[in-house]
């Protein structure tokens, strides 16, 4: 066996073991650090206090209960993404460990892949315990509500009965929560790729944080500013460049906000879920590759 043959096992072009080190670390350092579990909990304790709620009818401590803890885990997951992946590189930096990464040799598109795949592992963990619990103070609301009804209408016809049963289980735990979780976490990975991507090129994680922020409110309003202006009669065509461009650079977070409709009761179509993760995936696919790139190109 050749020497270049000995070589080879060590410095292959690509490894997956690799990238679940630097992952597995990145996530390890992640939970260390105290704004994780501030955050956390205050999650946790927001959705376990909706159970407290003051009593309504049915459908309307549902939706009380279901906007409450969905926009908790919007808000807990959006600023987990942002948060932690703003300091990624810059505390390697600080701390010199790139160097010794990189100098493995590690390929930079791996270090960077790790790195994400670490936050978006985090962001899984958090948001798949608070899902748990959602769906468990949602799930104990509901069968004390079907047993309530139950006794209320012990004397009812066993028609009518049936049919207060089925508007409770409608109002209550369904397929579209669990729809909506996966939004929610898509949304998150799409910021933490996208402030991955920042970080690359910023100086201090506060101007990575303070980016993000415009980020996040203009893409929530995009959507809003752009039907506004598209109906307006002079809207020409400089105007339509010039919110294609926005389109392009800023990402419409408001297409991943299905919330009002999982808490109105509507129905999510398949198509709609289809189409918004796969929207997901390719923002995340994008920023990743643009991050890699721009981090190719970076003095180190």
């Amino acid at each position: 066996m050749s020497a270049n043959d000995q070589r080879s096992p060590k410095h292959r072009a690509f490894s997956f073991g690799r990238i679940a080190a630097i992952a597995a670390n990145t996530l390890t350092e992640l939970t260390r650090q105290r704004v994780f579990y501030v955050l956390l909990i205050f999650g946790l304790a927001l959705i376990g206090s909706s159970i407290f709620i003051a009593q309504f009818t049915f459908q309307q401590e549902f939706q009380i209960l279901k906007d409450v803890s969905l926009g908790a885990m919007s808000i807990f997951s959006s600023l987990l993404a942002i948060i932690a992946s703003a300091q990624l590189l810059s505390q390697d930096i600080d701390d010199r460990t790139i160097y010794t990464i990189l100098a493995k040799p590690v390929p930079r598109f791996e270090y960077v892949l790790g790195k994400l795949a670490g936050v978006l592992l985090l962001l899984a963990i958090s948001l798949a315990a608070m899902a748990v619990l959602f769906a468990a103070v949602l799930y104990f609301r509901e069968q004390a509500v079907l047993s309530e009804t139950t006794r209320e209408m012990n004397r009812a016809p066993q028609e009518q009965l049936n049919d207060a049963l089925n508007a409770v289980r409608g109002a209550g735990l369904n397929t579209d929560v669990f729809a909506g979780v996966a939004v929610i976490f898509l949304k998150a990975c799409l910021l933490a790729a996208l402030t991955l991507l920042v970080s690359t090129f910023a100086t201090t994680n506060i101007f990575t944080v303070t980016v993000m922020v415009f980020v996040y409110v203009i893409g929530h309003l995009q959507a809003t500013a752009r039907e506004y202006w598209l109906q307006q009669p002079s809207a020409g065509w400089a105007a339509r460049i010039f919110l294609g461009a926005i389109a392009l650079i800023f990402p419409d977070l408001q297409a991943f906000n299905l919330v009002d409709q999982i808490v109105a009761g509507v129905v999510i179509p398949l198509a709609i879920f289809t189409k918004t993760a796969l929207l997901g995936i390719f923002y995340v696919v994008i920023y990743t590759l643009a991050a890699i790139l721009v981090f190719y190109g970076k003095e180190l």
